[in-house]
């Protein structure tokens, strides 16, 4: 097992080489070319900035996704999608949504929060190109005047490339946004042929929604249809 040191040039090493977490690589940069690289290998970026001076890289060779038409839709996210209390948009406010991810309870403040200034002007550019979305959550509110408002109150956003969509951070201000999010990116992906979500690694959460393991050969070859 070993990581490698990255340098100007654009390449990834072999993921079979890496540790067992999925660390591969340290070093390179957060270009748009080197990102869009990485993806496109099933490889991505994930470090506190607060105690490393420059970026970690992971390509776990045990994936974690959900197929689009395997979202589960619990009961009460049933109910709570027939209220229509939220309403759920795509790419209408990236930098909120992104920020909202950042700062959400406090996780900038986390000594191995990963979500700072490089990475958000990384992904900001992204989306500006095309290649990163958003899915934002809003609750209606009533203003001083009488007239209605939307507040952001969750959403997630993510990379995507080829025929996939590659997580990146969600979070939620009331409960369920993020899980409302989700729902719509899955049936949104479904309509389009999308071949997968990538959820990067297990969590109860993403488990709940419908997640499960492929293999990294089973994820390149889906990634390669698109």
């Amino acid at each position: 097992m070993a990581v490698y040191q990255l340098d100007e040039d654009l390449w990834f090493p072999d993921p079979h080489l890496g540790e067992e977490d999925g660390l591969i690589a340290v070093g390179g940069d957060l270009s748009v070319n080197r990102l869009l690289l990485a993806y496109s290998n099933g490889f991505f970026p994930w470090f506190s900035f607060k105690e490393c001076n420059e970026p970690y890289w992971y390509c776990p060779l045990d994936r974690f996704v959900i197929f689009p038409k395997e979202i589960h839709v619990s009961h009460s996210m049933k109910q709570l999608m027939r209220q229509g209390k939220y309403t759920v948009t795509f790419n209408k406010d990236f930098r909120g949504v992104i920020r909202g991810c950042s700062t959400a309870d406090g996780r900038n403040n986390e000594f191995g929060a990963w979500l700072g200034h490089d990475m958000i002007k990384a992904y900001t550019e992204l989306h500006r190109l095309g290649y990163a979305a958003s899915v934002e959550v809003w609750e209606t509110e009533g203003t001083s005047s009488g007239e209605k408002d939307l507040k952001l109150v969750g959403g997630l956003y993510g990379v995507a490339v080829r025929n996939a969509f590659f997580g990146e951070s969600m979070f939620s201000l009331v409960p369920s946004a993020s899980k409302l999010a989700l729902i719509h990116l899955a049936r949104a992906l479904e309509k389009i042929g999308g071949a997968f979500i990538d959820c990067q690694f297990e969590t109860a959460h993403l488990k709940s929604m419908g997640g499960r393991h492929i293999s990294y050969e089973e994820y390149m070859r889906l990634l390669a249809k698109g």
